[in-house]
């Protein structure tokens, strides 16, 4: 089973996904973006493009790395990945699916002021690449294709695993931490996120 978590830049993919992580047993996170770092670093300069998903083979190669891990891993394989281009999305989630791998797809949604507000704490400037597609993720992912949504102004990190837990039948494990030490894992998880 694969639980695919999308949405903009600073909606708490991340986040939400090593929590998920934490709570589900025998769960995995794997993350698509190091496929489009290992491509800037070995294609022409000439070949690169501002935004890897724009490269067919970054959605190939994630479709089946992707299906070779649900074919082969037992447990929850979950993804935090922005895909707001249907086209990306048919060509990668909509084919996992069709070739018979389970896929419950959650879009983490907030408003612009509010994404802003996340990338600034994680030291991104209005002008940087994630702020400037932040309204094309908004106008994108908020199609019924990209659905379930999840509105995340004013939630909690826990009721929005409380929601996908519900959403994908999955029986969470007790988390026994107290507030202290889950905002540090928090902050543990983005920094070790930071993209340089």
């Amino acid at each position: 089973m694969i639980l695919w978590i999308n949405g903009a830049f600073g909606s708490g993919k991340t986040t939400i996904s090593y929590e998920l992580n934490r709570r589900i047993s025998n769960s995995f996170v794997y993350d698509p973006e190091n496929v489009g770092y290992f491509l800037r670093k070995n294609v022409p300069k000439q070949m690169l493009k501002e935004d890897f998903q724009d490269y067919a083979i970054w959605r190939e190669i994630n479709f089946s790395i992707l299906q070779t891990i649900s074919n082969d891993f037992p447990g929850v394989v979950i993804v935090p990945m922005t895909i707001a281009t249907p086209q990306y999305f048919s060509e990668i989630i909509d084919r996992l699916r069709s070739s018979g791998v389970e896929i419950y797809h959650f879009t983490l949604l907030a408003s612009r002021e509010t994404l802003l507000k996340r990338l600034k704490s994680r030291g991104d400037n209005e002008n940087s690449w994630p702020a400037k597609q932040i309204d094309r993720c908004i106008s994108n992912l908020s199609q019924d294709l990209f659905k379930v949504h999840i509105k995340t102004d004013t939630l909690t990190p826990e009721e929005i695993i409380d929601l996908i837990s519900k959403e994908s039948n999955i029986e969470l494990l007790p988390d026994n931490r107290g507030f202290i030490k889950k905002k540090i894992d928090r902050l543990i998880t983005q920094i070790r996120h930071i993209r340089i």
